[in-house]
């Protein structure tokens, strides 16, 4: 003999009513028959049926549900910084310390320096000459649910030189988070 499969049943909608068995930890809306999850957390991440009983007939749909953790403000350490032939190269890693499918992604807000900065993922190999004053590239930390900027700034390859701090001039700026709707 096979064990049966369980399943827990939130809510049962019957001839206009409809009993909730997670009430305080779900809201069901009559007027288009959407069922909120209240203070979802990653243990809501699973397999939904929604079924619909018609006489001898039943339909069955299956949702899979994804909750992510917004991503943290990220931050960019310098791995390397090196000043030869007139060019400064450094090399910068952006990472955010939270964070589910976080995917990383630079630019700039500069078009004479846009393509020194576009690269996709978390490491920037960049390399200009010294006679450009200033160097901005901004690093975007993604998933399905937020984002968040960073802001590099290096005015001169060799910060001992003007009394900088090792890890350049760093603004942080943030985007509102869009809302997830289940």
């Amino acid at each position: 003999t096979e064990d049966p499969q369980k399943k827990r049943v939130l809510l049962k909608y019957s001839g206009g009513n409809y009993t909730n068995y997670m009430e305080g930890r779900n809201r069901f809306h009559k007027r288009d028959f959407s069922l909120e999850i209240l203070n979802t957390s990653r243990q809501d991440r699973q397999l939904y049926e929604y079924v619909v009983s018609k006489a001898s007939e039943e339909e069955v749909w299956q949702i899979q549900l994804e909750v992510y953790e917004p991503v943290s403000d990220p931050s960019i350490q310098i791995l390397s910084r090196a000043l030869a032939n007139g060019s400064c190269t450094v090399t910068l890693n952006c990472t955010a310390e939270r964070g589910d499918n976080v995917s990383y992604s630079w630019d700039s807000r500069d078009l004479s320096t846009s393509r020194l900065c576009s690269r996709n993922g978390s490491l920037l190999h960049l390399s200009y000459p010294l006679q450009n004053a200033s160097v901005a590239c901004a690093c975007t930390a993604t998933n399905p649910i937020s984002s968040r900027v960073v802001t590099f700034n290096s005015s001169e390859c060799n910060y001992e030189q003007g009394g900088k701090s090792p890890v350049g001039d760093v603004a942080f700026s943030t985007l509102p988070a869009p809302l997830l709707l289940c």
